[in-house]
């Protein structure tokens, strides 16, 4: 299995004021899939994508991504596993303002291990023409392309996406889910978008539900649709 998380425990706070962020929750998620996770505010979402991501660690339990023990990673072992196998997208797109498309996707290329052709990835994007623009001269649908471009740039097993639609509109949304969706087929990442938009679960191979910090719902769409048909 790609991904593994086994009594995963984190938690904050302590005595009376100690929260469970993940209260020994278990998951495992095939390679190649798109998985979308959802789940209100509190249940965890978040903490779930900082342990994916190694953002974070774990208090108890136990997280392997691709044969790798990335609850066993030292803090500067986590970096390297960022920077090999992680790509992120996030709700904010967090793009260089001073540089350009190009140059804010060659800032990731340029200390990646294996990264993919730019042009390859500007092409799969259709963001080749906006190459030369600043992101205030992009919308906000087209500076998610090129977020999206960044993380994919670098080849990575993991993608990573965090809200990505929660600041577009519907057309923008159902454009960059498009996207994320030809990522998955065409260069073969797993994809784990963490949402709380119920829709956006229509696209996806693997449904997973938090609640409270544990997992409550973990299974396969037996109607996955294509994200252009996906009404937001």
């Amino acid at each position: 299995m790609f991904i593994s998380l086994k009594n995963a425990v984190k938690k904050y706070g302590t005595g009376e004021a100690e929260v469970y962020a993940l209260d020994h929750a278990s998951l495992e998620l095939a390679e190649g899939k798109i998985c979308v996770i959802l789940g209100p505010s509190g249940s965890g979402k978040s903490t779930l994508l900082n342990m994916l991501g190694g953002l974070d660690t774990l208090d108890d339990g136990e997280l392997t991504i691709a044969g790798r023990r990335v609850s066993g990673l030292s803090g500067e072992q986590r970096t390297d596993y960022r920077k090999e196998d992680v790509g992120f997208v996030f709700q904010f797109y967090n793009l260089i303002p001073d540089l350009t498309v190009e140059e804010n996707i060659e800032v990731v290329s340029d200390i990646s291990v294996k990264p993919l052709d730019l042009e390859e990835v500007l092409d799969a994007l259709d963001i080749a023409k906006y190459r030369r623009r600043f992101p205030k001269e992009l919308s906000g649908g087209q500076q998610q392309r090129v977020a999206i471009a960044r993380a994919m740039i670098k080849n990575p097993k993991l993608l990573l996406c965090d809200e990505l639609t929660g600041a577009l509109d519907t057309k923008s949304s159902r454009s960059v889910l498009r996207f994320v969706e030809k990522m998955n087929s065409q260069f073969g990442t797993t994809v784990v978008i963490i949402t709380h938009n119920e829709a956006i679960a229509g696209m996806a191979d693997q449904v997973v539900r938090l609640k409270d910090g544990q997992v409550v719902e973990n299974c396969a769409n037996e109607r996955k649709l294509p994200a252009a048909e996906l009404v937001l």
